[in-house]
C-alpha cells in the first residue's frame, strides 16, 4: 500500500522554490456553500480550481514565511515528492488572541481521501494547542467535498470571523476547531 510509503517531515525556513513543482492543487468543484438569506446553503457552481504559476510561488513564499517566523509547516512526501502540507501560523488572532491560523492544508488531487490531509491537520492541531492556542482558525474553500472535510474533523462556523481572510477571499467559510 503506498500511503505506508509516506514519511512526515516539519520543514523549516529553507524550503526550495520549486517545492511545489509538481503538486497537483487541481479541484474539480461542482458544489459550493455560499451565504444565503437563511444562512449558507449549497449551490451549484462549477468551475476547476488550480493554481497559476505566480499563486504555486506564492503559497511557497508563504510556506517560508511561516517557518521562519517560528510557525507550523509540515509535508508528507511519496517518493521524495511533496504530496501534502499544512501550515500554521504562529501569531495569534481573535478578539481574546485564542485563534491560531491553518494558513494552508493542501492534499495532491492523487492523495485525496486516503488520510493525508487528516494526519496533516491532527499534526497541526497537536501543535497549536502546544503553543497556547485554544481554537485552530480556518479560512477554508468552499466546495462541498472540502467542507464535508473539515466538518468530519469537528470545525464549526467560527464564532469570530478575521477580516482580512473575509477581504482576500469572500467566498470561503470561516470556519473553527476548538483544540
Amino acid at each position: 500500500m503506498k500511503s505506508e510509503k509516506l514519511v512526515f517531515r516539519l520543514l523549516a525556513a529553507a524550503i526550495a522554490p520549486e517545492f511545489l513543482a509538481d503538486f497537483r492543487r487541481r479541484q474539480e468543484v461542482m458544489l459550493c456553500y455560499r451565504r444565503g438569506a437563511n444562512g449558507w446553503e449549497v449551490r451549484p457552481d462549477p468551475f476547476t480550481d488550480d493554481w497559476t504559476e505566480e499563486e504555486r510561488a506564492a503559497v511557497v513564499k508563504a510556506l517560508q514565511e511561516t517557518a521562519k517566523s517560528g510557525g507550523f509547516v509540515q509535508a508528507a512526501f511519496f517518493e521524495g515528492r511533496p504530496v501534502g502540507f499544512a501550515a500554521v501560523c504562529k501569531q495569534p488572532l481573535g478578539k481574546k488572541r485564542e485563534y491560531l491560523d491553518l494558513s494552508e492544508l493542501h492534499v495532491s488531487q492523487e492523495w485525496r481521501r486516503q488520510g493525508v490531509g487528516r494526519r496533516l491537520f491532527r499534526a497541526a492541531a497537536a501543535w497549536a494547542k502546544e503553543h497556547g492556542a485554544e481554537k485552530l482558525y480556518i479560512s477554508a474553500h468552499s466546495a462541498v467535498e472540502t467542507q464535508v472535510f473539515y466538518r468530519s474533523l469537528g470545525c464549526t462556523d467560527a464564532v469570530w470571523e478575521d477580516k482580512r481572510h473575509v477581504e482576500k477571499e469572500p467566498f470561503d467559510c470561516q470556519l473553527e476547531y476548538r483544540l
